[in-house]
């Protein structure tokens, strides 16, 4: 009886897998006409389809975007962070360009000042405050820098030695403020005109400028004129390039003239100088406003 039962069950089994076997054959045939049964059992599971795949296609859609937020993010900082360095960068390079040039500027002049004995320094501090009155340099004393020394730029004349340490010196510029820093100039004639001579007394913060004074009030300069560091105060040596005439008008009373003089040398940007030794002369040496001229 139960060996009965069994091979029963048995045949069940394999009648069963043929009816499926053949109704899967038989709705994989290319039909017009679909069953209803077929019809019911094929919305259903694709009714189920749409439930479970929108939403798991919402979620999986959510993810990729948080990480395509993650990863933009992400590259976003990394993008900063070389512009920064970039930015840095392009800094570091301006520098180094502008110290190069100066650096050429500077061996220039001091192959033209072979017998002046010029000592070469670097600007290391200047006060904020003083910012047109005074700065600090990198050479004293032991390097044989004095104070009422010369110290001029690859353009011309800034200022003098106001005061020496041992290894410091502190300059002070043309544009200071001080009533006693007065420079004896000459204005320099062109052929068979003679040179005119005054004194430096002063600087125009607005309009950036030395101001000329004692000029005599009979002479005609035109603008453009060099005017140079005379030799006659016995502090500096002649010929050195203070700037050119921009502008004459009469004084307050009428008995001379004065003069707005546009500096050569960059009295606000300065980096590289030279300190020239005033007790060593020579006549013209220093005339790198006729040199210029001549290129």
């Amino acid at each position: 009886m139960p060996q009965f039962f069994l091979n029963k069950r048995l045949i069940l089994l394999l009648v069963s897998i043929i009816v499926l076997v053949a109704l899967i054959g038989f709705s994989l045939r290319d039909r017009e006409n679909v069953s209803l049964p077929e019809q019911f059992i094929s919305d259903i599971v694709g009714f189920g389809q749409n439930l479970v795949s929108k939403p798991a296609g919402a979620v999986a859609g959510f993810i990729q975007n948080v990480e395509d937020l993650q990863n933009t993010y992400i590259e976003n900082k990394k993008l900063k962070a070389r512009l920064d360095e970039l930015a840095s960068l392009d800094a570091k390079v301006n520098d180094l360009q502008k110290d190069n040039k100066d650096l050429r500027e500077t061996l220039d002049i001091k192959d033209n000042l072979r017998d002046y004995n010029p000592t070469q320094a670097t600007v290391i501090a200047r006060n904020p405050v003083q910012w047109e009155e005074l700065l600090q340099i990198d050479k004293g004393l032991s390097s044989g820098v004095k104070p009422n020394m010369a110290v001029i730029t690859a353009k011309g004349f800034i200022g003098k030695i106001k005061s020496s340490k041992q290894f410091t010196s502190t300059v002070q510029l043309l544009s200071s403020n001080d009533p006693k820093n007065r420079i004896s100039v000459k204005v320099q004639g062109e052929k068979g005109e003679k040179n005119v001579f005054g004194l430096i007394e002063g600087y125009d913060a607005k309009k950036k400028m030395l101001i000329l004074k004692r000029l005599p009030y009979d002479v005609d300069i035109k603008k453009g004129r060099n005017v140079v560091t005379s030799g006659m105060g016995g502090l500096f040596t002649e010929g050195i390039p203070i700037g050119k005439i921009e502008k004459l008008v009469p004084d307050q009373y009428g008995l001379t003239q004065m003069a707005y003089v546009k500096p050569s040398a960059d009295l606000y940007d300065v980096e590289h100088v030279m300190v020239i030794d005033r007790t060593i002369a020579k006549s013209d040496a220093f005339d790198l406003t006729t040199e210029k001229e001549g290129e």
